[in-house]
Protein backbone atom coordinates (compact mmCIF):
# COMPACT_ATOMS: atom_id res chain seq x y z
CA UNK A 1 0.00 0.00 0.00
CA UNK A 2 1.59 3.26 -0.85
CA UNK A 3 1.53 6.13 1.85
CA UNK A 4 0.33 9.13 0.76
CA UNK A 5 2.49 12.09 0.92
CA UNK A 6 2.39 14.38 4.13
CA UNK A 7 1.31 17.93 3.04
CA UNK A 8 3.41 20.78 3.43
CA UNK A 9 1.29 23.49 3.42
CA UNK A 10 -2.43 24.52 5.07
CA UNK A 11 -4.50 26.60 3.30
CA UNK A 12 -5.42 29.29 5.02
CA UNK A 13 -8.93 28.19 6.29
CA UNK A 14 -6.80 25.18 7.18
CA UNK A 15 -4.45 27.75 9.37
CA UNK A 16 -8.05 29.02 11.07
CA UNK A 17 -9.04 25.91 12.12
CA UNK A 18 -5.71 25.58 13.91
CA UNK A 19 -5.86 28.77 15.43
CA UNK A 20 -9.38 29.22 16.42
CA UNK A 21 -9.36 27.30 19.34
CA UNK A 22 -6.99 29.75 21.14
CA UNK A 23 -8.22 32.65 19.44
CA UNK A 24 -11.25 32.67 18.57
CA UNK A 25 -11.17 36.10 16.90
CA UNK A 26 -8.82 35.57 14.35
CA UNK A 27 -10.49 35.64 11.08
CA UNK A 28 -9.21 35.97 7.17
CA UNK A 29 -9.05 39.41 7.04
CA UNK A 30 -6.96 39.50 10.32
CA UNK A 31 -4.30 37.33 8.56
CA UNK A 32 -4.42 39.12 5.30
CA UNK A 33 -4.15 42.35 7.05
CA UNK A 34 -1.16 40.83 9.25
CA UNK A 35 0.54 39.66 5.48
CA UNK A 36 -0.10 43.58 4.42
CA UNK A 37 1.81 44.94 7.01
CA UNK A 38 4.63 42.96 6.54
CA UNK A 39 4.60 40.29 9.30
CA UNK A 40 3.98 36.99 7.69
CA UNK A 41 4.48 36.35 3.91
CA UNK A 42 3.33 32.50 3.19
CA UNK A 43 3.89 31.41 0.17
CA UNK A 44 1.43 31.64 -3.44
CA UNK A 45 0.34 28.91 -5.68
CA UNK A 46 0.71 28.97 -9.15
CA UNK A 47 -3.36 30.08 -8.68
CA UNK A 48 -2.56 32.92 -6.47
CA UNK A 49 -3.75 30.88 -3.04
CA UNK A 50 -2.00 31.27 -0.21
CA UNK A 51 0.25 28.16 0.76
CA UNK A 52 1.43 28.64 4.77
CA UNK A 53 4.18 26.14 5.94
CA UNK A 54 4.33 25.47 9.46
CA UNK A 55 6.83 27.99 10.23
CA UNK A 56 3.99 30.54 9.14
CA UNK A 57 1.54 29.04 11.49
CA UNK A 58 4.06 29.10 14.36
CA UNK A 59 4.81 33.14 13.33
CA UNK A 60 1.07 33.73 13.36
CA UNK A 61 0.73 31.88 16.80
CA UNK A 62 3.56 34.60 17.97
CA UNK A 63 1.88 37.40 16.50
CA UNK A 64 -1.65 37.05 17.99
CA UNK A 65 0.12 35.53 21.76
CA UNK A 66 2.13 39.05 21.82
CA UNK A 67 -1.02 41.24 20.88
CA UNK A 68 -3.13 39.43 23.06
CA UNK A 69 -1.03 38.50 26.24
CA UNK A 70 1.71 41.68 26.13
CA UNK A 71 -0.67 44.33 24.69
CA UNK A 72 2.54 45.25 22.03
CA UNK A 73 1.63 46.98 19.09
CA UNK A 74 2.57 45.66 15.35
CA UNK A 75 5.65 47.86 15.01
CA UNK A 76 6.82 46.65 18.11
CA UNK A 77 6.09 42.97 17.26
CA UNK A 78 7.67 43.37 13.94
CA UNK A 79 10.64 45.15 15.12
CA UNK A 80 10.91 41.53 17.58
CA UNK A 81 9.64 39.03 15.79
CA UNK A 82 12.18 37.01 14.52
CA UNK A 83 14.48 36.78 17.51
CA UNK A 84 11.44 35.97 19.59
CA UNK A 85 10.28 33.48 17.67
CA UNK A 86 13.73 31.73 17.41
CA UNK A 87 13.44 31.16 21.13
CA UNK A 88 9.93 29.38 20.62
CA UNK A 89 10.29 25.42 21.38
CA UNK A 90 8.16 22.38 20.58
CA UNK A 91 6.27 23.57 23.17
CA UNK A 92 5.14 26.47 21.70
CA UNK A 93 3.27 24.78 19.13
CA UNK A 94 0.75 23.33 20.72
CA UNK A 95 -0.98 26.22 23.03
CA UNK A 96 1.57 29.44 22.13
CA UNK A 97 2.18 29.64 26.15
CA UNK A 98 6.11 29.28 25.56
CA UNK A 99 5.96 32.16 22.90
CA UNK A 100 4.53 34.46 25.39
CA UNK A 101 7.04 34.05 28.10
CA UNK A 102 9.73 34.36 25.50
CA UNK A 103 8.32 37.91 24.50
CA UNK A 104 8.55 38.49 27.93
CA UNK A 105 12.49 39.11 27.47
CA UNK A 106 11.70 42.00 24.89
CA UNK A 107 12.62 45.05 26.26
CA UNK A 108 11.42 48.41 25.30
CA UNK A 109 12.13 51.77 24.75
CA UNK A 110 10.23 54.59 26.67
CA UNK A 111 8.87 55.40 23.38
CA UNK A 112 7.42 51.65 22.88
CA UNK A 113 6.46 51.64 26.55
CA UNK A 114 4.27 54.65 26.75
CA UNK A 115 2.52 53.31 22.87
CA UNK A 116 1.90 49.85 24.30
CA UNK A 117 0.47 50.90 27.46
CA UNK A 118 -1.46 53.98 26.19
CA UNK A 119 -0.72 56.30 28.70
CA UNK A 120 1.58 59.59 28.03
CA UNK A 121 5.01 60.98 29.58
CA UNK A 122 3.09 62.62 32.76
CA UNK A 123 1.79 59.27 34.28
CA UNK A 124 4.64 57.48 33.04
CA UNK A 125 6.96 59.59 35.09
CA UNK A 126 3.87 59.61 38.22
CA UNK A 127 4.80 55.64 37.98
CA UNK A 128 8.54 55.80 38.37
CA UNK A 129 8.32 58.15 41.21
CA UNK A 130 6.27 56.10 43.50
CA UNK A 131 8.40 52.77 42.56
CA UNK A 132 6.05 50.93 40.58
CA UNK A 133 7.23 51.26 37.06
CA UNK A 134 11.35 50.88 37.04
CA UNK A 135 13.91 50.92 34.07
CA UNK A 136 16.81 48.61 33.12
CA UNK A 137 19.25 50.77 31.96
CA UNK A 138 17.66 52.97 29.80
CA UNK A 139 14.53 50.33 28.51
CA UNK A 140 12.06 48.81 30.57
CA UNK A 141 10.57 44.95 30.69
CA UNK A 142 7.61 43.54 29.95
CA UNK A 143 6.91 43.51 33.89
CA UNK A 144 7.05 47.56 33.62
CA UNK A 145 4.54 47.63 30.68
CA UNK A 146 2.17 44.81 32.67
CA UNK A 147 2.33 47.44 35.65
CA UNK A 148 1.69 50.11 33.40
CA UNK A 149 -1.22 49.12 31.45
CA UNK A 150 -3.06 47.65 34.75
CA UNK A 151 -2.19 51.22 36.95
CA UNK A 152 -4.25 52.80 33.62
CA UNK A 153 -6.72 49.96 34.00
CA UNK A 154 -7.44 51.35 37.68
CA UNK A 155 -7.54 54.38 37.18
CA UNK A 156 -10.59 54.57 35.23
CA UNK A 157 -12.19 53.83 38.76
CA UNK A 158 -10.35 56.61 40.24
CA UNK A 159 -7.21 54.63 41.70
CA UNK A 160 -4.46 56.04 40.99
CA UNK A 161 -0.25 55.50 41.19
CA UNK A 162 0.04 57.31 44.72
CA UNK A 163 -2.69 55.04 46.09
CA UNK A 164 -0.61 51.84 45.33
CA UNK A 165 1.94 52.46 47.82
CA UNK A 166 0.97 49.90 49.44
CA UNK A 167 0.38 47.36 47.15
CA UNK A 168 3.87 47.71 45.79
CA UNK A 169 5.57 47.54 49.98
CA UNK A 170 3.11 44.33 50.43
CA UNK A 171 5.00 42.78 46.89
CA UNK A 172 8.30 43.67 48.40
CA UNK A 173 7.30 42.48 51.83
CA UNK A 174 6.19 39.13 50.33
CA UNK A 175 9.48 38.94 47.63
CA UNK A 176 11.47 39.10 51.23
CA UNK A 177 9.49 36.67 52.04
CA UNK A 178 10.37 34.46 49.66
CA UNK A 179 14.13 35.13 49.30
CA UNK A 180 14.54 34.18 53.35
CA UNK A 181 12.43 30.90 52.58
CA UNK A 182 14.86 29.31 49.68
CA UNK A 183 17.90 31.10 51.07
CA UNK A 184 19.00 27.93 52.84
CA UNK A 185 18.94 26.05 49.77
CA UNK A 186 20.52 28.50 47.13
CA UNK A 187 23.67 28.76 50.10
CA UNK A 188 24.14 24.75 48.74
CA UNK A 189 25.89 26.71 45.65
CA UNK A 190 24.95 24.51 43.00
CA UNK A 191 23.23 24.40 39.64
CA UNK A 192 20.48 21.85 41.43
CA UNK A 193 20.05 23.93 44.49
CA UNK A 194 19.31 27.18 42.08
CA UNK A 195 16.91 25.09 40.11
CA UNK A 196 15.10 23.74 43.33
CA UNK A 197 15.25 26.85 44.83
CA UNK A 198 14.11 28.97 41.99
CA UNK A 199 11.19 26.25 41.36
CA UNK A 200 10.03 26.52 44.86
CA UNK A 201 10.28 30.41 45.04
CA UNK A 202 7.73 30.21 41.95
CA UNK A 203 5.55 27.41 43.41
CA UNK A 204 5.47 29.78 46.47
CA UNK A 205 4.41 33.13 44.43
CA UNK A 206 1.65 31.01 43.06
CA UNK A 207 -0.22 30.04 46.40
CA UNK A 208 0.59 33.93 47.42
CA UNK A 209 -1.47 35.19 44.73
CA UNK A 210 -4.15 32.90 45.16
CA UNK A 211 -4.15 33.31 49.15
CA UNK A 212 -4.53 37.42 48.11
CA UNK A 213 -7.81 36.24 45.77
CA UNK A 214 -9.04 34.03 48.73
CA UNK A 215 -9.10 36.75 51.20
CA UNK A 216 -9.81 39.52 48.99
CA UNK A 217 -12.99 37.65 48.07
CA UNK A 218 -13.57 37.13 51.52
CA UNK A 219 -13.68 40.78 52.41
CA UNK A 220 -15.74 41.81 50.15
CA UNK A 221 -18.43 39.52 51.06
CA UNK A 222 -17.75 40.92 55.06
CA UNK A 223 -18.49 44.44 53.34
CA UNK A 224 -21.48 43.19 51.25
CA UNK A 225 -20.41 43.43 48.39
CA UNK A 226 -20.25 39.54 47.40
CA UNK A 227 -20.69 39.08 43.66
CA UNK A 228 -20.39 35.78 41.25
CA UNK A 229 -16.13 35.55 42.39
CA UNK A 230 -13.22 37.07 41.06
CA UNK A 231 -11.56 35.97 37.93
CA UNK A 232 -8.56 33.83 38.72
CA UNK A 233 -5.56 35.83 37.95
CA UNK A 234 -3.18 32.38 37.89
CA UNK A 235 -3.87 31.22 34.65
CA UNK A 236 -3.31 27.34 35.84
CA UNK A 237 -2.32 25.34 39.56
CA UNK A 238 0.86 24.08 39.55
CA UNK A 239 0.66 20.64 38.61
CA UNK A 240 3.93 19.87 40.89
CA UNK A 241 3.16 21.99 43.24
CA UNK A 242 3.74 19.55 46.23
CA UNK A 243 6.56 17.75 44.28
CA UNK A 244 7.94 20.90 43.77
CA UNK A 245 7.55 22.31 47.20
CA UNK A 246 9.04 19.22 48.91
CA UNK A 247 11.80 19.08 46.58
CA UNK A 248 12.93 22.46 47.66
CA UNK A 249 12.62 21.22 51.71
CA UNK A 250 14.60 18.15 50.63
CA UNK A 251 17.31 20.65 50.33
CA UNK A 252 16.79 23.35 53.23
CA UNK A 253 19.17 23.23 55.91
CA UNK A 254 17.42 22.14 59.36
CA UNK A 255 18.91 25.32 61.13
CA UNK A 256 18.05 27.71 57.81
CA UNK A 257 14.12 26.47 58.46
CA UNK A 258 14.49 27.20 61.91
CA UNK A 259 15.82 30.89 61.16
CA UNK A 260 12.82 31.47 59.07
CA UNK A 261 10.36 29.99 61.34
CA UNK A 262 11.55 32.82 63.65
CA UNK A 263 11.64 35.42 61.50
CA UNK A 264 14.75 35.46 59.35
CA UNK A 265 17.81 33.80 59.19
CA UNK A 266 20.14 36.51 59.87
CA UNK A 267 19.68 38.09 56.19
CA UNK A 268 18.62 41.92 55.97
CA UNK A 269 15.05 41.73 54.73
CA UNK A 270 15.43 43.84 51.07
CA UNK A 271 12.50 45.36 48.80
CA UNK A 272 12.70 45.93 45.21
CA UNK A 273 13.55 49.70 46.16
CA UNK A 274 15.99 48.86 48.66
CA UNK A 275 13.64 50.33 51.42
CA UNK A 276 9.56 50.09 52.56
CA UNK A 277 7.50 52.12 51.21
Amino acid sequence: MNASPARQYLGIGEVLASLRADFPDVSVSKIRFLESEGLIAPARSPSGYRKFAVADVERLRYILTAQRDQYLPLRVIKERLVPAAANATDASRTDGRTAAAGSRSVMLTRRELLDAAGIDEQHLAELEDYGLVRRQGRQYGQDALEVARTVAALAAYGVEARHLRAVRAAAERETSLIEQVVAPTLRQRSATARESAGAAARQIAVLSLRLHRALIEAALAEAGLAGSGLPDAVASWPADTGAGLQAARDGFAGEGQRQVAAGGDGRASRGYGGASA
